[in-house]
């Protein structure tokens, strides 16, 4: 079964060299039930909101499956939000699913996927790791942000379920990975023939790729 071990929401904003001086990525589990809105968790918060949170980017879910990778990489715990992400999942594979894909996650919240989370340089300083957004990316399995379609409560051992699959195949972890120009024209072609609508920060990515030639 596919459920959210954990919720995380900003502990404590910390001091960032970046140019917005200050990071929320300090994500720590807490007890919930915690209503979900359109702009993610009720009582988080992101320092960056050019780059981070919004309706498309309200909520950042990451797999458990792939903190248990990074602990045996790095030789320590990854616990939950230490990531910086506010939900982590076992039971499915969250970089496998499709762009667009929706899931209910309790008996209420339905989201959507979609895209990839992108490392920056503030993941790299939070991590304290050499080479820490190369490793990361090149692994390829970053996770995924979801934009809420119905509000609602989450809380640990909340079930997920897949209720809509695309079917265009084009994966979080593909897309991140490949910017093939055949995926960015299957996207552009599932949004033309359907009533989803891509989220603005894949739009230049997607729209660049697919004016490439196919390989």
């Amino acid at each position: 079964m596919a459920v959210v071990t954990h919720v995380c929401r900003v502990a404590e904003l910390h001091g960032d060299s970046g140019a917005v001086g200050v990071t929320a990525i300090d994500k720590r589990p807490v007890s919930g039930p915690v209503r979900v809105g359109p702009y993610g968790l009720r009582g988080d918060v992101q320092a960056d909101r050019k780059h981070h949170g919004g309706p498309e980017k309200a909520l950042y879910v990451f797999d458990e499956a792939e903190a248990e990778y990074w602990a045996a990489e790095l030789r320590e715990p990854v616990p939950p939000g230490r990531f910086g992400e506010n939900l982590r999942s076992s039971g499915i594979a969250v970089d496998d699913a499709e762009i667009g894909e929706r899931w209910r996650i309790g008996d209420e919240l339905e989201v959507e996927v979609t895209g990839p989370r992108t490392p920056c340089s503030t993941f790299g300083r939070w991590l304290k790791q050499d080479r820490w957004v190369k490793r990361f990316t090149a692994h390829g399995r970053t996770g995924a942000y979801l934009r809420v379609l119905v509000g609602g409560f989450v809380a640990p051992g909340s079930e997920i379920t897949v209720v809509h699959r695309p079917g265009h195949g084009v994966t979080v972890s593909r897309w991140f990975s490949a910017n093939d120009p055949d995926d960015a024209r299957a996207l552009t072609s599932h949004e033309d023939a359907s009533e989803w609508g891509m989220a603005e920060y894949l739009r230049d990515h997607v729209d660049r790729a697919a004016a490439r030639p196919s390989v």
